[in-house]
């Protein structure tokens, strides 16, 4: 039988060492490459990128309330879906060092560091392969454009998803092969991030149900004990804030999740295959440059499917071998082969749902920020490419290709990260012209100001709310305010500016208002924007 048909790699027959034993030149090596990408989302924090928009400033909003004690809000400000988790981390650091991008990304960049580190961990848990562990750091160490965004940018539930997704798989490896000792403490963990998720995004949902469904596989007389109700309990917890704002106000979450997927919109299902299985893969996963895909980065979607399939059926396999020898160290192959199916199979979940709602069709570029959790799901889905990869030379024809698998893996994600890296100059630009506009404004007293929507609540978070703004469309007329109280302070100011960016919509429409006239604006420009004062 061929290495790649017993799934194993060559020596894999030897004991594994255990996680943690020794940590030598391969430790020290993995230890570069988790510090390496912990660095590298450093330093893009502190070059300004991703580069920010309102809606992370108004998350930021939310935990500056929530820093003052002014305000405690369940949903991200202006809808009835996605928690504000995000908020109660940062508003400690508002607290002590006031609002700031910086200090609104670190509780991000600490999601993505356990991230990693789990998805280390996990990786080892399954396959006991240390050098497989390495080669998935050094993966999801890489950051292209879309992969940081979802990862950094504090806009509500994705920094999260991932760190929770393969926490949830970690306590399910531990919980369905018995592990001893804290059982009621790791179903009690795996109970409240499964309902925290509830709260915070539905779009891991997949994971949750097929962790879940490994531990009723394997542990459903534990749980007719004491420990199901326990488990219940703790679910119940982690989803407190979203039970009790529906029990208060009587409104159903699920109605505002359909609502933002596409729910309420069309789109033909030429653009959403096109959309969910050819662009949406390589840009979610991290393979594309900013915003769009090369021709020959798209190879990952025709991989994708493959992959899928084969680590399915890898997993399967596993799953129905005897279990391991009565004191052994290793985890039971049937309990690593069903937690690698079930993150196989909820990552097809995953891009089945995409692909069916209207967003893969009608904006697949941004919607691509749906598919973020497939990255929870590549220890699973690498492991029978990394499998063959390791057979001994001409043990199986499929060999040089499993290789060149994994090189055009690592390559491509390499290249995109290089990409996402060259927009750093551009991004801190930006932020230190929003910088001079808020310095502006601070210089010409303007307290009141009218903007449109992806200036107005950044420029309140930057400013500590010293300025509020009310959003206006490209022809004046009221916009979508997500915090309606800042229309009101606008409405009722004697004469509050206008700000707009140079060379936008709104900037040529109020240009047509400077001279003469009732309602005549005086122009200040700032590079890169235009504030116009009402002329008193």
């Amino acid at each position: 039988m061929t290495a790649g048909v017993r799934d194993q790699p060559r020596g894999a027959d030897r004991p594994r060492p255990r996680p943690g034993v020794r940590l030598g030149l391969l430790g020290w090596l993995t230890a570069l490459a988790l510090l390496a990408g912990i660095g590298y989302r450093l330093w893009l924090v502190a070059h300004a990128t991703p580069p920010t928009n309102s809606d992370e400033a108004t998350m930021g909003l939310a935990a500056l309330h929530i820093a003052r004690g002014e305000g405690f809000p369940v949903w991200f400000y202006g809808q009835q879906y996605m928690g504000t988790l995000e908020a109660y981390l940062a508003a400690p650091v508002v607290a002590l060092a006031g609002p700031s991008l910086f200090g609104l990304r670190l509780p991000t960049l600490a999601l993505y560091a356990l991230f990693l580190l789990l998805a280390w961990r996990l990786t080892l848990r399954l396959t006991g392969d240390r050098w497989f562990g390495l080669l998935v750091v050094v993966l999801l160490a890489l950051g292209a454009d879309r992969v940081v965004k979802n990862q950094l940018i504090a806009g509500g539930g994705y920094p999260e998803m991932n760190a929770v997704g393969v926490a949830l798989a970690l306590l399910a490896v531990d919980l369905a092969a018995g592990r001893p000792g804290w059982r009621l403490a790791r179903w009690a963990a795996w109970g409240f991030l499964a309902g925290l998720m509830l709260w915070v995004d539905p779009l891991v949902l997949p994971y949750v149900v097929a962790t879940g469904a490994v531990l009723v596989g394997f542990r459903h007389r534990e749980l007719r004990g004491r420990t199901g109700p326990f488990v219940g309990a703790a679910v119940l917890l982690g989803a407190a804030p979203l039970l009790a704002h529906s029990l208060l106000t009587g409104r159903n979450p699920v109605s505002a999740v359909l609502a933002a997927g596409g729910a309420d919109d069309s789109a033909g299902w030429t653009d959403r295959l096109h959309g969910g299985l050819l662009v949406g893969p390589p840009l979610g996963m991290g393979f594309c440059g900013p915003g769009s895909c090369a021709t020959w980065q798209l190879w990952w979607a025709y991989a994708l499917p493959v992959l899928l399939v084969v680590a399915a059926g890898t997993a399967w396999r596993t799953l129905r071998r005897p279990p391991a020898p009565a004191g052994s160290d290793e985890v039971s192959p049937r309990v690593t082969g069903a937690v690698r199916l079930a993150l196989v199979l909820a990552a097809v979940a995953t891009l089945v749902a995409y692909t069916v709602s209207s967003s893969s069709g009608l904006t697949p570029a941004e919607s691509s920020r749906y598919l973020s959790t497939l990255l929870i799901a590549v220890p699973a889905l690498l492991w029978p490419v990394w499998a063959l990869a390791r057979s001994r030379p001409g043990a199986t024809a499929a060999r040089p290709i499993a290789l060149v698998v994994l090189a055009a893996t690592l390559l491509t994600a390499a290249y995109a990260t290089t990409q996402a890296a060259r927009t750093t100059s551009a991004n801190r630009s930006d932020e230190a012209r929003h910088a001079e506009l808020v310095a502006a404004l601070r210089h010409l007293g303007v307290r009141q100001v009218r903007a449109g929507y992806w200036t107005c609540n950044r420029l309140t978070f930057a400013t500590a709310e010293e300025v509020v703004c009310a959003v206006v469309d490209d022809d004046l007329r009221p916009g979508f305010d997500r915090y309606p109280a800042y229309r009101r302070e606008v409405e009722a100011a004697a004469a509050p500016a206008w700000v707009a960016p140079a060379g936008s919509p709104l900037a040529a429409r109020l240009d047509g208002r400077l001279g003469a006239g009732p309602d005549a604006l005086d122009l200040v420009t700032v590079d890169g924007w235009r504030i116009y004062l009402p002329r008193v």
